[in-house]
């Protein structure tokens, strides 16, 4: 496998991109989520590139205006459609060969995706869709309930909670959380929906079964999507070794079909 960094033009930018060269006249775009460089969260990105360009895939990721090595205005990821169009212009250019792509987000990056209605991609892996307004949004009822179940087999939860350790009060508000009903869909979210209707090639919605913001997007995303496929032990960047290998075989499985 090669490794090239390559920069590219996006609105007057600069951006910054780099290439796992591999021979398949399929490859996989990876696009960043929230203020990340293309290298990912404790450089899983990096890592997924390595692993799916050993298996004959082609690999392009890249920094969005204003993150890590790219110039611009960092507008987040509700103006960064111009950007993954960049990019998948920037990959098709180096990659001359290629006839299909496939676009990979995480996070607000899936969310961006999903805005952009593929953004020119020809499929779409979503992981974490991030639909929610605000940073001090409750946590979904869903999140709560895993939260307790989790707390509920901890042997050293239940001793805190019988020596007088923790509130009542806190605990039976926290406890009618969990039970009310789920939230509206969020003008981000039924934007995201109304983005993702409008797209024509194929998706799957991977979804890390321990996140907050996968909890959030299930909540008010049709339960009998059958392009939702939950990994139940993951948390939101797929870390953990189990996880990361249902990752790559998920999106392997995209490459391939």
């Amino acid at each position: 496998m090669t490794r090239r960094h390559l920069a590219f033009a996006c609105e007057g930018a600069q951006l910054i991109g780099t290439l796992d060269e591999a021979a398949s006249d399929t490859g996989l775009l990876l696009v960043s989520g929230g203020n990340e460089v293309r290298a990912g969260a404790w450089g899983g990105q990096a890592q997924l590139a390595a692993r799916i360009a050993a298996e004959g895939f082609p690999v392009f990721r890249f920094d969005r205006r204003g993150v890590g090595d790219s110039t611009g205005e960092n507008r987040g990821f509700r103006h960064s459609a111009a950007d993954i169009a960049a990019a998948l212009a920037a990959f098709r250019a180096a990659c001359p060969h290629l006839a299909r792509v496939v676009a990979l987000g995480n996070c607000d990056a899936a969310s961006a995706l999903m805005l952009a209605q593929g953004a020119g991609a020809d499929a779409l892996v979503l992981c974490n869709p991030w639909t929610i307004e605000s940073d001090d949004a409750a946590p979904p009822p869903a999140a709560l309930r895993d939260h307790y179940r989790q707390r509920l087999a901890d042997p050293r939860a239940l001793l805190r909670l019988l020596t007088g350790k923790v509130s009542p009060a806190r605990l039976l508000a926290s406890l009618r959380d969990a039970l009310r009903k789920p939230p509206p869909p969020t003008s981000l979210a039924q934007d995201m929906a109304a983005g993702i209707a409008a797209y024509a090639g194929p998706v799957r919605f991977l979804l890390a079964g321990r996140d907050r913001t996968a909890q959030a997007f299930a909540a008010t995303w049709p339960g009998n999507d059958a392009r939702c496929i939950t990994c139940a032990g993951a948390t939101h960047s797929f870390v953990e070794a189990d996880a990361r290998d249902w990752l790559a075989e998920q999106v392997l499985g995209a490459l391939r079909g």
